[in-house]
């Protein structure tokens, strides 16, 4: 069933354009302001979305940057009285479907519409396809194995959402790799990645550092400083090490991930973020919280998503792949051409697991050409 919803002000075009709709087999719904628009795009899918551009409340073209945001945007037709060829460009450039000038036609309405449906339709079966497929290489990673398939699909899945996300795995699995990947698959991928490494920070400078300070709030502080927290604010805050964080800031982690504010260092205030948190360590948390070492409640704040990333020597020929990848990057890099690994050093890269897996560092002694 095909559906849409029209985004106008004036009554009178919407229940044309509606009746129009409906008459050529589209379940329609109107919305006259952009506030209420947002919050039905926010609860249901719809196959076309008529988009005025002159709404009362809000321009269009914001109601077109959420829809860009969250993958949509070829879904939006945008209507408008203003043949403006700025405003069309910008349009366009967001991704909107197509574009209609005020007057139109109802032939014009309805082939624009089920052009725009069934585009987006074939876009997303490709997507499903695509994202079936193995893959290669994916955000940064390299590696076809069926370990790091699974945790491709997770960061697929995970990434238009703002649940925080817990990355374990051993030391050099590539979590911050993982982190980056889920920002950058995500709707706040143009907004800022900060990463923050909990384990090299002195435990006095902690606070400052994460949430940021006022001038003179301590010796040192000759200016005011915009934490970790605040310059992530719209993308993603990722704190790698978390378990190596004391107890005590801890309590103030959890408050943060609870209120989505920070009070700088010598403020009277706090002040509102909005950020997406994934954090990792190299440890185990169940066991770290059973030690006392980590709050129980704030490994579940924190675990919403788990992702738990395989080492090298579980992800088959994944180490060869790797290795061939290192090797053109930096060929390519000292302007070397390689002849490449030979029989004896692939077959170290590992076929059964165990100590074979650990790229053995044979397989790093190439011939130049």
């Amino acid at each position: 069933m095909l559906n849409a919803l029209v985004i106008e002000d004036t009554l009178s075009l919407a229940m044309l354009y509606k009746a129009q709709l409906e008459k050529n087999g589209f379940q329609t719904e109107i919305r006259d302001t952009g506030a209420a628009a947002l919050e039905e795009l926010a609860m249901r899918d719809y196959s076309i979305i008529l988009l005025d551009l002159g709404l009362p409340d809000m321009d269009g073209l914001e109601i077109l940057e959420y829809l860009a945001g969250v993958g949509k945007a070829g879904l939006a037709v945008i209507t408008t009285a203003d043949a403006s060829l700025k405003r069309v460009i910008e349009a366009m450039r967001l991704g909107a479907a197509d574009y209609l000038v005020k007057p139109f036609s109802e032939e014009r309405l309805v082939t624009t519409a089920k052009n725009a449906a069934e585009k987006h339709s074939l876009s997303q079966k490709i997507t499903r396809i695509e994202r079936a497929l193995p893959k290669k290489k994916f955000e940064g990673f390299v590696g076809s194995s069926t370990a790091m398939q699974a945790v491709y699909n997770i960061i697929n899945n995970v990434s238009a959402s703002k649940a925080t996300v817990f990355i374990t795995g051993e030391s050099g699995t590539g979590k911050e790799v993982t982190a980056e990947a889920i920002h950058n698959a995500g709707r706040g991928k143009s907004a800022p990645f900060v990463a923050v490494n909990c384990g090299a920070i002195p435990r006095e400078l902690f606070e400052s550092e994460l949430f940021g300070h006022k001038k003179g709030s301590f010796t040192g502080a000759i200016a005011d400083y915009a934490g970790a927290a605040r310059r992530a604010h719209g993308g993603t805050l990722f704190l790698d090490e978390v378990c190596e964080m004391e107890l005590d800031l801890q309590t103030k982690l959890l408050r943060f991930l609870q209120t989505e504010t920070i009070q700088p260092v010598g403020a009277s205030k706090t002040e509102q973020v909005d950020v997406r948190v994934v954090c990792a360590t190299n440890r185990n948390p169940l066991l770290e919280v059973r030690a006392g070492r980590f709050r129980e409640d704030l490994f579940y704040r924190l675990n919403v998503i788990p992702i738990e990333l395989p080492p090298l020597r579980e992800r088959g020929e994944d180490a060869l792949a790797i290795a061939e990848h290192f090797l053109n990057y930096y060929g390519e890099l000292e302007q070397k051409q390689f002849d490449g690994f030979d029989t004896e050093a692939k077959k170290l890269s590992g076929h059964g697991g165990g100590a074979g897996m650990y790229v053995n560092y044979k397989m790093l002694f190439v011939r130049f050409q």
